[in-house]
């Protein structure tokens, strides 16, 4: 066989392996969905609606990061307690602040310190207990539950200072909302965390084998406490975000992100395995759900509809890790 020859089959399997690369999928079904949407409602793909559906999308790109992060690495890990621990966030924030500017930055530092203990126990849990980080987390959904209503009488009071709400609901560039730049530099921390430092470097490695990052000296359960650690940070800071849009704290206001917090990770390409993926893929997932919620909307799906849609779409993700499983063995 001559040069020319395997130049040319080289040739022919960028664009295929292009095409099975997870983020180039996503964008695809993106596309997709917008133009799908363009022609039931014309507008649906305008410029200004992109722009809302990215607005809205940031908070579960925010909290999805550390969903990310825990997938990554490995152990069947996954946590399922990022939606109440953001709802306990968006309580803190409310009503330390007392919708006061001036006690912003306290009432931010407070609910960072909660929720990050939160995921130490998590973290602890999972690293240290070897309790199946599934049950772990889901029972912090109801432990963090009792917590949010003790600490707020079962009613949060306060509301949002009103440079919160104008940091995130505010237009800046473009016409782009400040949740949009405030997810941009998530996302590119996120990357840069994952992919340039010794951290992101341990995370997968113990996402591909954690016995052999054992042997290569890395502390897997130190590090896995940071994981669990880190993924309720994301969701402190998707919850501050999402007070500062809704305006006031309510005791379920991001409990809808517990579960498709995970279908954006998987959509975007990492596996429920570990060791392989990243937050790029997870950031389009986002978009990709957001979009098609919107599109059911804009079909007239009631609610209950939607909720069916996205349970089932959450269903065949996850039918997918038993296949992820037999290829990583």
């Amino acid at each position: 066989m001559n040069l020319a020859t395997l130049r040319d089959r080289a040739q022919l399997a960028e664009p295929r392996d292009l095409l099975r690369n997870p983020v180039v999928l996503s964008l695809l079904v993106l596309l997709a969905l917008f133009a799908a949407g363009n022609l039931v409602a014309p507008g649906f793909a305008s410029y200004g609606s992109f722009v809302n559906t990215l607005r809205i999308a940031a908070f579960l790109g925010v909290i999805a990061a550390g969903q990310t992060i825990v997938i990554l690495g490995g152990g069947e890990g996954i946590d399922l307690s990022v939606g109440k621990i953001a709802t306990f966030s968006t309580v803190v924030v409310a009503q330390v602040s007392q919708g006061e500017d001036e006690r912003l930055l306290v009432a931010i530092a407070a609910a960072f310190a909660y929720c990050g203990l939160i995921g130490l126990a998590n973290g602890i849990g999972v690293a240290y207990l070897r309790i199946p980080p599934l049950v772990m987390t889901l029972g912090m959904v109801g432990v963090v539950t009792g917590i949010i209503r003790v600490y707020s009488g079962g009613q949060p009071e306060g509301r949002a200072p009103a440079v919160l709400s104008q940091v995130v609901n505010g237009t800046a560039l473009g016409g782009v909302r400040g949740s949009v730049w405030i997810w941009l530099v998530v996302a590119v921390c996120t990357i840069w965390l994952l992919r340039r430092t010794t951290f992101g470097r341990r995370v997968y490695a113990l996402g591909a084998n954690r016995e052999a990052a054992f042997l290569s000296g890395i502390n897997v359960q130190r590090n896995l406490v940071l994981l669990y650690v880190a993924s309720s940070l994301y969701a402190a800071l998707g919850g501050i975000m999402l007070l500062g849009f809704a305006g006031a704290a309510s005791i379920n206001l991001a409990d809808q992100y517990q579960l498709i917090s995970i279908a954006a990770v998987v959509i975007g390409g990492t596996t429920l395995a570990g060791g392989i993926g990243g937050y790029l893929g997870t950031a389009v997932g986002a978009v990709v759900l957001q979009t098609m919620r919107n599109l059911l909307i804009v079909l007239d799906i009631p609610a209950a509809g939607r909720q069916v849609v996205n349970g089932v779409i959450l269903i065949v993700l996850l039918s997918l890790y038993g296949r992820q499983r037999r290829l990583r063995q």
